[in-house]
């Protein structure tokens, strides 16, 4: 009996002696303490439930594009953590959790994702700490911001920066735009100023009031003018329209934007995004834009993004051309108007337009995937290349070990993946290759 005792204190004492990390992480209770959060599958969903925002970096730990971005996480989460409603910073190690990895669409590394009140939303902005502490700022800022001064007006305009389109409401009551400020607060900044003067309108171009002024700060603060009717329908539809800058550069990022939108899609496809013809070209692409909302008007240049630009008819089509694209996999040629030539190119532009108006098209298909599934194919291709070339590293292995006792190890991506598949119990060395479809910075 006394022994049975002497067990059961010697079984309590090493239960008390064990250190608090031998308990579930869900067991602890998380706080906003200005580190960043390390996530597990035990205590992925307490923290994504602990934190009304709470931004997730779904990591590899080989992934140098991960390496460089930790250091930014961590001197960005205190200044996050001090804010009114604090934002916090976290990492999971997706190549690990697999389990979430998949849940939540990880397909690449880093991938990074915010959670606000448990949604996620994909993140696309900053990485280094300063800008990336600016751009989450927007997620918790008021739905509408008021201002009283032109001083304010500046200074909500400059602590906005560059990565959401802005709108300044002058003569307006917040009312009017609150509930279309909580509908898009996710990708743009909203504001009603109350005490301005004339040197603001002329500033913002606007020349009476009520009025609605959208600013690109990212696309040389380009602007658009809404002088009503401020009826619903056709608020949100300016508003709508003016969450992309009059003409749109097509890019990695801008592609995946677009697919919320459900408008038609005017494409220019240019030789050179930079050269000085196509600059011209751009400036009169804005003025047809101006006069026809319903399309997005957008460019894209073969010497940028080649592949995309094939898909869209014959390399030997002579360029600039323009098509009506729907996203998805047809597009339309105007017949008539294949490509931009001559030296009128602002009415070569109106002729295309109007022939597509007037129904002068011909149906074609994109020669590739449609939209974002265009992005993704390249993740499909480079991961059937990865199968191929693991598959005839096995086969060699099993070749050259098949009558010989020995283990030989081969220190390669494609073997630790292997040996983890196998069930090596080897230590994991670092992998200097990335995953296919892995994300450039």
């Amino acid at each position: 009996m006394q022994r049975s005792w002497q067990a059961v204190v010697i079984v309590l004492v090493s239960i008390l002696a064990l250190p608090s990390s031998s308990f579930s992480s869900s067991e602890l209770p998380l706080t906003a303490d200005g580190t960043v959060l390390e996530l597990d599958e035990s205590n992925f969903d307490l923290a994504i439930s602990s934190f009304d925002y709470i931004l997730v970096d779904f990591y590899a730990p080989w992934c140098g594009h991960c390496k460089r971005l930790s250091p930014e996480l961590d001197a960005a989460a205190p200044q996050l953590a001090k804010l009114k409603e604090p934002i916090v910073l976290a990492k999971l190690n997706a190549d690990k959790f697999t389990r979430l990895a998949k849940k939540y669409d990880v397909d690449a590394y880093p991938t990074i994702k915010i959670f606000m009140h448990g949604v996620p939303v994909d993140y696309y902005g900053p990485r280094k700490a300063e800008l990336l502490v600016r751009y989450l700022k927007k997620f918790v800022a008021p739905d509408v911001s008021i201002l009283e001064s032109d001083s304010s007006i500046n200074e909500f305009v400059e602590a906005s920066g560059p990565y959401f389109p802005i709108y300044l409401g002058f003569g307006l009551d917040e009312s009017i735009i609150s509930k279309f400020a909580i509908k898009y607060k996710k990708k743009a900044w909203f504001s009603v100023a109350k005490g301005f003067s004339e040197d603001i309108m002329v500033s913002y171009d606007f020349d009476k009031v009520p009025s609605l002024v959208s600013i690109h700060p990212n696309y040389n603060n380009e602007r658009s003018i809404f002088y009503g009717p401020f009826e619903d329908k056709f608020l949100e539809e300016f508003i709508k329209q003016s969450l992309f800058p009059l003409v749109l550069p097509i890019n990695y990022d801008t592609l995946k934007l677009l697919k919320d939108d459900e408008r038609k899609i005017a494409l220019t496809i240019v030789k050179d995004e930079d050269d000085d013809q196509t600059k011209n070209l751009i400036n009169l692409l804005k003025a047809a834009a101006s006069a026809n909302r319903d399309l997005v008007f957008a460019y894209v240049g073969a010497k940028q993004w080649g592949e995309f630009a094939d898909s869209f008819g014959d390399k030997k089509t002579t360029l600039p051309k323009m098509i009506i694209w729907d996203g998805e996999e047809e597009y339309l040629m105007v017949i008539g108007s294949e490509s931009i030539i001559g030296n009128d190119h602002a009415s070569e532009i109106s002729k295309f337009v109007e022939g597509y108006r007037e129904g002068r098209t011909e149906e074609r298909r994109v020669a590739g995937p449609s939209f974002i599934g265009f992005i993704n194919s390249m993740i499909g291709t480079w991961s059937v290349y990865i199968i191929v070339f693991i598959v005839a590293i096995v086969m060699l292995f099993q070749y050259l070990t098949k009558d010989d006792n020995e283990y030989h190890r081969v220190d390669t991506p494609a073997q630790d993946q292997v040996d983890q598949i196998s069930g090596s119990s080897t230590s994991q060395v670092e992998r200097t290759e990335y995953r296919a479809g892995d994300k450039e910075d």
